[in-house]
């Protein structure tokens, strides 16, 4: 069972059906019981990061990722939700996030468009990595005026390029964030989905 954290933020139908296309079982909820329970969990998420902890936190769905973070089970945030993992943002002011990977969420800056939205290609950083296993590089689909930019550099795992180098897939232990949405993007984006959910089957 892959529990869709439900935290009010749009977009978990279609995470879920994907999942569901891949052959796992799927359930949108905010129960804390059923997400504990869960064999891995999405964090998917489109909206503003400083609304999206306030949800978080009241509802107390915060303390329930971070101890499913701890768990050691498979957690993956899906665009804002990926960002949603560091530890803060200036999207709309500073607002602390879940602070599972150390960095923060800023916004692009410099003489082009924003938000950045299209297919971009993808250059893995770290080959070995369970997301990239039988895949080659290629095309994701991208829409998003904020990236992050993780302290450390063995939590990126992906880049893309828009007039810089842009964080794409991140990861620390069985932590996993993806900027674009996998749902959405094609073969490739499919076939990442895939390779975690797969770990949830170890």
């Amino acid at each position: 069972m892959i529990a869709i954290i439900d935290y009010g933020m749009g977009n978990l139908h279609s995470v879920s059906k994907a999942v569901e296309r891949l052959g796992f079982e799927a359930v949108v909820t905010a129960d804390p019981a059923e997400i504990a329970a869960a064999d891995g969990a999405i964090l998917p998420g489109v909206g503003a990061f400083g609304d999206a902890m306030v949800y978080l936190r009241e509802s107390g769905l915060d303390e329930v990722t971070k101890a499913y973070a701890a768990s050691g089970k498979p957690l993956l945030g899906i665009c804002l939700g990926m960002q949603l993992l560091f530890g803060e943002s200036e999207e709309h002011g500073r607002h602390e996030g879940l602070s599972l990977l150390p960095g923060k969420v800023i916004r692009f800056r410099g003489d082009y468009k924003v938000p950045h939205m299209g297919w971009n290609k993808l250059s893995f950083l770290q080959a070995d990595s369970p997301l990239f296993k039988g895949l080659e590089e290629g095309h994701v689909y991208f829409v998003h005026s904020y990236h992050a930019k993780p302290e450390q550099s063995s939590d990126l795992l992906a880049t893309t390029d828009y007039y810089q180098p842009v964080t794409a897939i991140v990861g620390r232990g069985n932590v996993y964030g993806m900027q674009f949405h996998p749902e959405k993007s094609g073969d490739l984006g499919m076939q990442l989905l895939r390779n975690f959910l797969a770990l949830t089957a170890r």
